[in-house]
């Protein structure tokens, strides 16, 4: 049966609507001002502290990452030829696609493919070509090839930096010297300074690149993001915040428990940003039967390779490293051992 509604009706159903939600508001605000009279300064509290932890957590990245710092930082990368060093300028693709640059600083032709490489993690801020001079003395003191990374974000690469980015950053790091043929991937060192030293933690642990990397060289690292948070701010209520509120864990502490891998650890003691003594936990918890922790008395957190004796220290641990597999695979005289061993660092004393 067809027909039309008569308005009359249609008015009342609204106008009943407009009452019933009336009643319903009208009881909601009564509510919502009996429980802010009785609980406003609790609730006013737990508004601030999920605003305030809110825009700690946004901002995070921009409290970490500082591939700006110094200025031109994202559009002048300085080439290794400024240092008379032979180099290739080489870009890869990330796992998620992100193009990454980096440096291949390699020795000359007929030492290039016995020489150790480094992959080279460096810290927060600036880019990879601010490396360079430390990188020139790797290259002429210990004789290796550098791959130098420049994480995502940072320098020439594309994206925005991020612990997993990072991390595959890394990842992809490795993948492309598994993909070269002139160099020895029995000899691939995985070098992380600072923030470097979290990603190369976070490689070797890694069980599917476990067997490619023959020793690991953190320096001047910490423990953990919010291990860092806590001496950097001073606040004593971080201590009380779950690991969810940090957007960057880098959870070294946890991670270096599983390394397998000869690990150098390279302590400043004059470092005034990370404390020694997260490079001692680290040292303390790390499982490696073949570590050692290096501390440097005068070393500060950028500037510890410059302090006299640094190289020597490397190549020592280097050369030890090599004669364990020596010992291990050949069947050769002590002499003959050590001549291997040091071949390739026959002035470690003069470093």
């Amino acid at each position: 049966m067809g027909g039309y509604v008569p308005f009359s009706r249609i008015t009342a159903i609204l106008f009943k609507m407009v009452l019933k939600v009336w009643a319903y508001s009208g009881l909601v605000l009564v509510f919502c001002f009996l429980l802010y009279y009785m609980y406003g300064g609790i609730f006013a509290v737990l508004l601030l502290f999920f605003a305030v932890t809110g825009i700690l957590y946004q901002v995070q990245d921009n409290l970490l990452y500082s591939p700006e710092l110094p200025s031109h930082s994202r559009v002048y990368v300085p080439i290794p030829s400024m240092f008379n060093l032979p180099y290739e300028s080489v870009t890869t693709r990330s796992l998620d696609g992100t193009q990454i640059h980096m440096y291949f600083i390699h020795q000359p032709e007929q030492r290039q493919r016995n020489a150790p490489t480094i992959i080279f993690f460096h810290g927060n801020a600036g880019n990879m070509g601010h490396r360079l001079q430390n990188c020139a003395g790797l290259y002429h003191n210990l004789h290796c090839n550098i791959l130098l990374v420049e994480y995502r974000g940072y320098g020439l690469s594309e994206g925005s930096p991020s612990e997993e980015g990072l991390y595959m950053d890394a990842k992809a790091s490795i993948d492309y010297l598994s993909s070269r043929k002139d160099i020895n991937h029995s000899e691939i060192i995985i070098f992380g300074r600072s923030l470097g030293g979290a990603v190369a933690i976070d490689l070797a642990v890694r069980e599917e690149y476990t067997n490619k990397i023959w020793c690991l060289v953190v320096e001047n690292t910490f423990t953990s993001i919010p291990d860092m948070a806590k001496v950097l701010l001073g606040w004593r209520m971080l201590q009380y915040f779950p690991l969810f509120f940090y957007k960057n864990k880098f959870l070294s502490y946890h991670k270096v428990k599983r390394i397998r891998t000869p690990t150098l650890f390279i302590s400043g003691m004059a470092d005034t940003l990370v404390p020694p003594r997260m490079m001692s936990e680290l040292h303390n918890r790390c499982s490696s039967i073949r570590k050692q922790l290096l501390q440097v008395p005068n070393g500060t957190h950028n500037e510890t390779w410059q302090v006299q004796g640094y190289y020597h220290s490397l190549a020592v641990f280097f050369q030890s490293c090599r004669l364990k597999n020596i010992q291990k695979y050949d069947i050769k005289t002590d002499n003959e051992k050590m001549q291997d061993a040091g071949s390739m660092w026959n002035n470690v004393h003069t470093i």
